[in-house]
């Protein structure tokens, strides 16, 4: 009696916690980065802090594409072809995690704050989110309190490396 074809493996896929641990972090650290990048010479503008949000918005979708499609062409076992889709669907969270900066750079842009000096409070807002991943994920994971924090910390610094390193730049 003749065996049955083997079932082909279906690609691993991420849990929702590691995804959006991952994508998170990946995404504010992106977002630290742009707007270190892109408020280096001084432009503070209005127009200026539009055109910051639109590229961070542009550079989010096109890491996240280009994070979902490297995961599609890794995978070594046959695919359907709806599976790049689904390879691409899973990175939301990388672009989820730079809304908010791209609100606090649009907000200048239209003035509902001042555009000078809005690069801080993004750096801190990411920080904070960068914490608050490390936090939530660890305690999920059942560790304690003591480590979710330290974890949290961890996580934090990768935001405050960026910025220490804008400030060195500048």
């Amino acid at each position: 009696m003749a065996d049955p074809a083997p079932a082909t493996p279906r690609p691993r896929s991420h849990d929702t916690r590691e995804a959006i641990l991952f994508g998170g972090v990946y995404g504010a650290v992106l977002a630290c980065s742009m707007v270190a990048a892109l408020s280096q010479y001084g432009h503070t503008s209005a127009a200026g802090r539009r055109y910051d949000a639109v590229w961070l918005l542009v550079t989010a979708c096109a890491s996240a594409l280009a994070h979902g499609y490297a995961h599609y062409i890794a995978e070594r076992t046959p695919q359907r072809s709806w599976d790049v889709l689904h390879s691409l669907a899973e990175e939301w969270p990388l672009v989820t995690a730079v809304l908010p900066t791209v609100f606090l750079l649009a907000g200048a842009g239209w003035g509902w704050w001042p555009a000078e000096g809005i690069e801080y409070p993004a750096f801190v807002l990411n920080i904070v989110i960068l914490f608050g991943l490390g936090l939530v994920t660890a305690r999920r994971s059942r560790r304690s309190w003591f480590a979710a924090v330290l974890i949290g910390a961890v996580d934090a610094l990768l935001g405050v490396v960026v910025v220490v390193a804008n400030a060195f730049i500048k």
